[in-house]
């Protein structure tokens, strides 16, 4: 590659289009709008999702369901993740240092996996397998409000 075979991006070189500036530019009488209709109109808008009186998308596909708005999400972190970090003491900002949590969420502790040790662990939330688990190693759950 050198100063010879660099090229400009495509449409770099491209004018700007200016509409309304009289017959000769081409762009002339109805600045590129057309003669009728909506668009061809100031002031034209459409509401979201509008298909020109079609039924629109949202409107077609079925409802099924239901969301609770007041659903707590959790962080879940599982035993065998909590044994991996080789912490006694585990704390929400641990998990986040050690970048197994994002921090933004409270955490729950699942009981998937073995406990070698005995941890003190901290959480918002615990299973109740975890609860048992952990208390079998010999250690102690604390839920934080």
């Amino acid at each position: 590659m050198n100063l010879s075979t660099i090229k400009a991006p495509r449409k770099a070189t491209e004018k700007r289009k200016r509409v309304g500036r009289g017959m000769g530019s081409g762009m002339g009488k109805t600045s590129t709008r057309g003669h009728k209709g909506q668009w061809s109109r100031s002031g034209a808008r459409l509401i979201r999702g509008f298909e020109g009186g079609q039924m629109p998308l949202h409107r077609r596909i079925p409802k099924r369901g239901f969301t609770n708005i007041f659903r707590e999400e959790y962080d879940v972190v599982n035993l065998d993740r909590l044994a991996s970090l080789g912490e006694t003491e585990i704390t929400p900002e641990v998990l986040k240092k050690a970048g197994v949590v994002h921090g933004k969420a409270p955490v729950k502790i699942l009981g998937n996996g073995e406990l070698k040790s005995a941890l003190t662990v901290r959480a918002h939330k615990f299973s109740k397998t975890a609860q048992e688990k952990i208390t079998k190693a010999g250690g102690k759950f604390e839920v934080l409000q």
